[in-house]
């Protein structure tokens, strides 16, 4: 008998074992979503029982009596699909409801084909950009990193929040090996997914510290937009610095700090004191020459242009800066100030490409 999603959508779905970790990112999606949940567990005490309205014990999967208990759980609770991360129970399950449970239906995947996903894309995202370089007409070349290396890269990027894609990952993996060493500035963190990857790029070529600048405060967030749809949005400023150092403590080690100042002011800061030292990240001496700066703060025109204008001449020669969305939806900032910086500038440019929404330019000696 086949079940398809009208026929069971009035039916609870039981989540079973209730308290994996997965199990309960489920129940949050299930509960938001408005289905009914039962949860189920083998263990004598779940810490997660708490978390759920309706609640049945089972044997474990191995008991002889398991069958009829699930069973008898199906009918008392009104059970039309089972939600499962554990594997063993999974692959049982798969095999016996058809013939033992008609009608009961798994709403997940394989488990281990769902972990392992995420893994196979990272190695597959190294791998093609091994296999496909972008023969860039620019100096100082080095050696590319490891697929495998790309790939940690890739894989732990993904699960931060913010905007860098793969195409601007992709570009920042080959334009590290294009980098002199010194200091590797960002004007623009906010939740630190494109800090995490600058970082990571940063510590495999061996090219230096990160600083992230970012005032991370509300008056700093009105962009110079179309139809004020990105002002519209209730950001929290506050929140998005705790979640930035969240993501990227774990990967700090001395090399990464910040300063929670507007951009025009924090390059002040950077050329009279190469020292940073906040609470979350200690002490970090910094060189005062730039290999890469990435330019990604506010928007508007005017931001930009000041952006540029406060920290460019800090590049070293062979080194680049990278105008985040050049290509923007909500308006054109980004791109008119970079357009007056390539006119003013074009003489100092060794090279330039486009690619992931950013604009990518080596400045020459």
């Amino acid at each position: 008998m086949n079940i398809g999603k009208a026929d069971i959508i009035n039916k609870r779905v039981l989540i079973f074992p209730a308290g994996m970790p997965r199990s309960l990112v489920y129940l949050d999606q299930a509960l938001a979503n408005g289905m009914e949940v039962v949860g189920s567990s083998s263990l004598g005490h779940d810490p997660a029982r708490e978390r759920y309205s309706r609640w049945v014990q089972l044997p474990y999967v191995t008991a002889p009596e398991f069958d009829e208990a699930l069973r008898q759980a199906v009918s008392a609770h009104d059970v039309g699909s089972i939600y499962t991360p554990n594997p063993v129970v999974w692959d049982y399950l798969q095999r016996r409801l058809g013939h033992d449970f008609p009608g009961l239906v798994l709403v997940n995947s394989a488990p281990l084909a769902s972990e392992m996903a995420p893994y196979a894309r990272a190695l597959a995202f190294g791998k093609a950009v091994l296999a496909q370089p972008f023969g860039l007409a620019a100096s100082g070349e080095r050696p590319p990193t490891a697929a495998t290396e790309i790939a940690a890269l890739f894989r732990h990027a993904e699960t931060i929040p913010g905007m860098c894609d793969q195409e601007k990952i992709r570009a920042l993996c080959e334009v590290f090996r294009y980098c002199p060493t010194g200091d590797v500035v960002e004007v623009g963190s906010w939740w630190g997914k494109s800090a995490f990857v600058l970082a990571s790029l940063a510590r495999c070529h061996g090219t230096g510290k990160l600083l992230c600048v970012d005032p991370w405060t509300s008056e700093h967030l009105v962009q110079e937009n179309k139809s004020d749809l990105i002002d519209n949005v209730a950001w929290d400023a506050s929140e998005a610095l705790t979640v930035f150092q969240i993501n990227l403590l774990p990967y700090a080690n001395g090399m990464v700090n910040y300063l929670r100042l507007p951009s025009v002011e924090a390059a002040l800061a950077y050329r009279q004191d190469r020292v940073v030292e906040t609470e979350a990240f200690g002490r970090t001496q910094y060189s005062g020459k730039i290999a890469l700066l990435h330019i990604d703060g506010n928007h508007g025109y005017a931001e930009v242009r000041a952006d540029i204008a406060s920290w460019y001449d800090l590049v070293r020669p062979g080194g680049w800066i990278v105008m985040d969305d050049y290509a923007w939806a909500y308006g054109d900032g980004p791109r008119r100030a970079t357009d007056e910086f390539l006119a003013q500038h074009g003489m100092r440019i060794s090279c330039a490409f486009f690619s992931g929404g950013a604009l990518f330019i080596q400045m020459s000696g």
